[in-house]
């Protein structure tokens, strides 16, 4: 992550903040705040985990403290592995290091749009990286319908490319079981520093 980047610590985290990946808006069906996180527009080949951490420690986190109890929606559409996604370990990493208070006044992660990849990674290699009481609270979403049962509809603004998305994997199914791509270097499983990059699934979001 970040191996080329040539931007300051300073401009790296303004620039984490101008693209507006992680933002605070929005409640689920139980009243909790909503931490959004839009992957597509993570930028992984310029920003360093340190960073990234050091963002979330003075922007999220103290805001979503205030909030009491909060759910996440991560929304994976669009996720590039050589482009937005930070790898397993970088990933782990700013995962480990959410604040004990932070981690338990979560309740649910919303992953829309995850692939059939991004499930059987999470749910075999991903048990090793994670906590079972992190990994517990993952809850795949195919669908923005169906967001819906569990995020106040009003509540947020989804953008155009996702609901893009979500039209083409009705009209191509088999998208969903991992037997048509609808982009050649669109992944959804994630690189990984290290002998389990053998894992790395080929490109269907």
């Amino acid at each position: 992550m970040a191996s080329t980047t040539t931007l300051s610590e300073s401009d790296q985290f303004q620039l984490i903040h101008k693209l507006n990946v992680f933002r605070i808006h929005g409640r689920d069906k139980g009243g909790r705040k909503l931490l959004t996180i839009l992957a597509k527009f993570f930028p992984a080949r310029i920003v360093s985990v340190e960073v990234v951490k050091k963002y979330l420690e003075e922007k999220i986190y103290p805001k979503l403290l205030k909030k009491g109890e909060f759910s996440v929606l991560y929304i994976h559409t669009g996720v590039d592995r050589g482009e937005n996604f930070p790898g397993i370990s970088a990933l782990r990493s700013i995962v480990d290091n959410i604040p004990p208070s932070v981690q338990s006044s979560l309740d649910s992660v919303y992953f829309l749009h995850p692939g059939l990849q991004s499930r059987l990674f999470l749910a075999t290699v991903g048990r090793l990286f994670f906590s079972s009481g992190f990994y517990g609270k993952v809850k795949y979403v195919s669908r923005v319908d169906f967001l819906w049962e569990h995020i106040r509809r009003n509540a947020i603004e989804i953008p155009e490319y996702v609901t893009d998305h979500d039209e083409d994997l009705e009209r191509r199914p088999m998208m969903d079981y991992g037997l048509e791509s609808d982009h050649p270097r669109v992944y959804d499983a994630p690189s990984v520093d290290s002998p389990m990059a053998t894992f790395s699934m080929r490109c269907i979001s």
